[in-house]
């Protein structure tokens, strides 16, 4: 299993012992109306082990969790992302961190060319994230996913191509 650095934040697998905070930081209300209610034993089947699953730790706390997916099909390789944070770290620059030192895995790790990302379409601040690390608009994705209201959500697709991809950091 890999262990992969940034600056600040280290992506390690998800242990067993990580479960509880992560769902915790899952259920902060913040967090909780932008991904889909996960109890505790869906994050330890689905989470722990995962070799696409990593915790976000900083300075030995865990802060998040970030994950990604690959479509391995030669004309349409690419790997997609998806990541939460505790609310307590949003506006710190962790999530754009996060998503690049995942990236450049996929990139320089994984061979890939090209890597998505999905955020609600009304999420500015992920956008804003996202976009410092070289993402760019693609599309609006209309009634996209349904929100833990019950009701349909636009999402905006983002897409970063290798020579794209810009440290946030530097």
């Amino acid at each position: 299993m890999v262990e992969l650095r940034g600056r600040r934040v280290v992506l390690r697998p998800v242990e067993p012992e990580d479960v509880d905070r992560l769902w915790s930081i899952l259920r902060e209300p913040a967090v909780a109306e932008r991904w889909e209610p996960f109890d505790r034993a869906e994050i330890e089947r689905d989470l722990v082990g995962s070799d696409e699953v990593f915790a976000i730790e900083v300075d030995g706390e865990i802060v998040g969790a970030i994950q990604y997916g690959e479509e391995d099909d030669p004309m349409y390789r690419h790997a997609n992302v998806d990541v939460f944070l505790t609310t307590s770290r949003h506006g710190q620059g962790l999530g754009s961190e996060a998503v690049h030192t995942l990236a450049s895995h996929l990139i320089d790790g994984r061979g890939h060319h090209r890597v998505t990302i999905d955020p609600a379409a009304d999420n500015r601040a992920a956008i804003r994230a996202y976009e410092r690390v070289g993402f760019r608009p693609v599309g609006v994705l209309r009634r996209y996913e349904r929100g833990p209201d019950g009701t349909w959500h636009d999402g905006l697709l983002m897409e970063l191509v290798a020579e794209e991809l810009v440290d946030p950091g530097a």
